[in-house]
């Protein structure tokens, strides 16, 4: 897929991987539009890049998103690429009393599944009408192996993982739509602060990674130790399993 002269979507843009890939794609001559839920900290992200519109959006709130949509059909009608990053985690252990998992998967499962599977299908008619669309959902290497402090994290991200692989099977038999799944390991980013995040790898990283799939079709893109975790996880789940939960 062509990176160049495209109108992009992303959301939660405004700092991390978003605002990484944001500038990735403002770098290659592309329209970008971010969203995030923080006005201040949207503009002033948007301050710091060209050719790019904030829009104030929280990607789990219904009726957030269908203004998005009706807004991006009547402003920006040629939008062909759409990268779902958003998120939403919680760090705890399922051992702790009081702890109110029930919650925090709440909260996880609506901002990294289902708002992702809404925003999908509204978008999908506008994708259609587009030479060349594709969609990009970032999940993470927990979708394949589970992190025991991130644990209903992980279960939203092998949930989006999954519906990614179905989504991407569907789209190719009767549309033109790509799909895409970004799945970064630790990054160094304020998202993944309380993990240990300053040990992980660069957002522009796992930006860049992402516009070199998409120029080779590269659908799941498994970014840095991603890839030899994932290798582990064929050979011996269970050893990969405790490969992951060793390292934090």
């Amino acid at each position: 897929m062509k990176t160049q002269h495209n109108t992009v979507l992303i959301t939660g843009g405004s700092a991390g991987i978003g605002f990484e890939i944001a500038k990735q794609f403002v770098r290659k001559g592309n329209q970008v539009i971010i969203t995030g839920r923080n006005p201040e900290r949207l503009q002033q992200a948007a301050a710091q890049l060209t050719n790019t519109t904030a829009l104030v959006s929280d990607v789990s709130n219904p009726a957030d998103v269908d203004q998005l949509v009706e807004r991006l059909q009547n402003e920006f009608p040629s939008l062909n690429l759409v990268v779902n990053n958003a998120g939403r985690a919680f760090y705890y252990s399922l051992s702790e009393d009081g702890v109110q998992a029930t919650d925090k998967a709440a909260e996880e499962i609506t901002t990294n599944y289902l708002s992702i599977i809404r925003l999908t299908e509204k978008l999908l008619p506008l994708l259609k009408k587009q030479p060349e669309a594709a969609f990009v959902n970032v999940s993470s290497i927990v979708a394949f192996v589970p992190n025991h402090a991130l644990a209903t994290y992980a279960a939203s991200k092998a949930a989006l993982h999954s519906y990614t692989q179905a989504l991407r099977f569907t789209l190719a038999k009767d549309t033109a739509i790509k799909v895409f799944e970004l799945m970064p390991p630790l990054v160094n980013t304020e998202f993944s602060e309380a993990i240990g995040g300053a040990n992980g790898i660069s957002p522009t990283v796992v930006a860049e990674e992402l516009l070199n799939a998409l120029e080779t079709e590269t659908y799941e893109i498994h970014v840095g130790n991603t890839a030899d975790l994932y290798k582990l996880f064929l050979s011996s789940p269970a050893d990969a399993l405790l490969t992951l939960n060793s390292r934090r």
